[in-house]
């Protein structure tokens, strides 16, 4: 069997993270970079010649010469206002970035050795990032769909899809002309209907896109969309996992029901499932340079606007 090059890459070793990351000044270096690659300018007034100091021990604070505006290196960033240094945030980054399979709250706890509700806010802040970036993707060329649930039945509740604890979400894949995945969407949805999956199409999906999908009619709202839809109905004598067009959906959707389950064992499915499918999504989607994923999330991470806990634990709708 021939080698699969995007599992058997090296990645960023324990001992190069240390290298690149190893102390506070080194981080705050990247993380300066990655929100001024030109080099600060003042937000104000749009200034670039400045001064630092430090504001006690770890607060890097840039002043601005002309109108004396002061920022701190992680103001309005998910680093906003954080307590813990930034090599924490690093170290957590870099685990969830380069294993294999999910990391859970109470394992980054242990392996940063922080309080698990530091480990909590850490965990969901750099999931948000993940979310946040990956809401501009848009899948093109040949796309497989399917229907999916997360969660499972609740004891006295209701069984099958009317479950109080199963969320609904759209799996979708883009394969290249060799039949190989190249990225994935997965989108909660309040329902499977042809409003929702219309709005999640216009969304996701190129007006060119060829989608592949099984008997379930709300699919046939990807046309609104402008894209062509290939029916293939499963029926009584077939099944989707021995039909050749349904491969990589099928693939993808097990491996990541595997990652969940396999790493988290009690979270909110309904408050949260958009996350943990956010954060599978982004690695998946950034697989083919695992080395450089961690650079590419500290970018992310100066992008996405401060999280004050209230915020971070509400649902998806507060945004």
């Amino acid at each position: 069997m021939k080698m699969n090059l995007i599992q058997f890459q090296p990645g960023l070793s324990l001992n190069k993270f240390l290298e690149l990351y190893g102390s506070q000044e080194q981080c705050e270096t990247v993380v300066e970079s990655a929100r001024w690659p030109g080099g600060f300018t003042c937000s104000k007034c749009g200034n670039t010649h400045h001064f630092t100091y430090r504001r006690g021990v770890s607060v890097k604070v840039f002043q601005c010469s002309s109108c004396r505006t002061q920022t701190t290196l992680t103001e309005g960033t998910l680093f906003h206002s954080t307590k813990l240094p930034l090599t924490i945030w690093f170290q957590a980054m870099f685990f969830l970035t380069q294993s294999k399979n999910n990391v859970s709250i109470l394992e980054l706890r242990r392996l940063a050795g922080i309080s698990y509700r530091a480990a909590w806010r850490i965990k969901h802040k750099i999931m948000q990032a993940m979310f946040e970036r990956e809401q501009t993707t848009v899948l093109s060329d040949r796309v497989e769909v399917d229907d999916a649930y997360l969660g499972g039945e609740l004891p006295g509740g209701k069984v099958g899809r009317g479950s109080e604890n199963k969320v609904p979400f759209i799996a979708a894949v883009q394969t290249n002309n060799q039949g190989h995945p190249l990225y994935a969407v997965f989108s909660t949805v309040k329902s499977f209907c042809k409003e929702e999956v219309e709005i999640w199409a216009k969304s996701f999906l190129a007006p060119s896109a060829l989608i592949v999908s099984d008997g379930l009619w709300c699919f046939q709202a990807v046309e609104a969309a402008g894209c062509v839809h290939q029916r293939e109905v499963v029926g009584k004598d077939r099944k989707s996992t021995s039909m050749k067009c349904f491969s990589w959906i099928n693939t993808v959707l097990g491996n990541l029901k595997n990652s969940i389950t396999g790493t988290y064992h009690a979270f909110d499915f309904e408050k949260y499932a958009y996350r943990y499918l956010g954060e599978f999504q982004y690695r998946f989607n950034r697989r083919f340079d695992l080395a450089g994923m961690l650079k590419r999330l500290v970018a992310a991470a100066v992008k996405t606007k401060k999280l004050p806990e209230a915020k971070l634990r509400q649902a998806e709708d507060w945004r």
